[in-house]
């Protein structure tokens, strides 16, 4: 019986899910229902890790899809969006980790079809989509808690793109016009040359956040500088799907933090962010407005 209560908490996410379809017209939308209960079961019950959860160290995350098209019975066309967290050392305070779009969401699905994930071939793209940001989402979570401790799961999702080459969807190419899909995120979070964001990811984390409630101006500077440790590989790579990636989950959180810390932290922080992440820039202004 032990062995049994183990393995039953062993998973690693807690997982939400939601399928909406305000664009299918008809009043058959039982399966979308399904759907979505089929994706809970999946993500929830898979065993992604040969770690050991307890129910209190799952990770949080939330996956937001959109049906925007039925091409057939079993043919769909649509969005996905997912959220991670990750809780803050001594705060009640949950830090936005991940937050990402996917507008190549086309899939087959059965009703009452149970998802099953082949870890060393290829998959249908829904499963292989689900299971690709399942080890991205876990992939961040451990590289906040150890440096490059994510390696194993972006591996993992190197794989899944590698076995996904032959499949008819989009999303998984070198060559497609998004140059932000799944094979850009996955290179990048596994090439060398990007290895400062991941350990950048780290200092953030742990060095600054985890601090905070403590010595708050000490993890505000761990925080500006991990940042300003980018600029070198911004430098080199300017465009990054995978920075682009970090900070669509932290612009608002930078905002709000260094939005108290002193004008000197500030002034370093909004410039390292205007130049590292542009696109951005617009919520920068927030951090210097009110300076003294």
């Amino acid at each position: 019986m032990l062995m049994t209560f183990n393995y039953v908490d062993a998973q690693e996410l807690n997982c939400t899910v939601n399928v909406i379809s305000p664009r299918i017209q008809g009043s058959d939308k039982k399966i979308f229902t399904t759907l979505q209960q089929s994706i809970i079961e999946f993500m929830n019950s898979t065993k992604w890790t040969n770690d050991k959860y307890r129910t209190e160290e799952k990770i949080d995350c939330n996956i937001q899809i959109e049906v925007t098209e039925r091409t057939s019975t079993d043919e769909f066309k649509g969005t996905l969006q997912i959220t991670s967290r990750r809780p803050v050392y001594k705060a009640d305070y949950n830090s936005p980790i991940l937050n990402v779009k996917d507008n190549d969401f086309n899939f087959r699905y059965i009703e009452f079809q149970t998802l099953e994930f082949n870890e060393s071939g290829a998959n249908q793209n829904l499963v292989a989509m689900l299971a690709y940001y399942a080890y991205l989402v876990l992939g961040m979570d451990y590289d906040s808690f150890s440096s490059l401790g994510g390696t194993p799961y972006f591996q993992k999702m190197q794989t899944i793109v590698a076995n996904m080459q032959n499949a008819p969807e989009s999303g998984w190419r070198s060559f497609e016009p998004n140059q932000r899909n799944r094979y850009w995120i996955s290179e990048n979070i596994n090439n060398p040359v990007y290895r400062p964001i991941r350990t950048m990811f780290y200092a953030y984390h742990r060095n600054g956040l985890d601090v905070l409630q403590d010595k708050k101006d000490e993890g505000l500077r761990a925080i500006a500088a991990s940042v300003e440790g980018l600029k070198k590989v911004h430098a080199e790579k300017p465009i990054s799907p995978f920075m682009q990636l970090v900070f669509d989950a932290k612009a608002d959180e930078v905002v709000n933090m260094f939005s108290g810390a002193p004008n000197e932290i500030k002034a370093i922080a909004k410039e390292t962010l205007d130049e590292i992440n542009p696109s951005n820039s617009g919520k920068y202004l927030k951090i210097t407005e009110g300076n003294n």
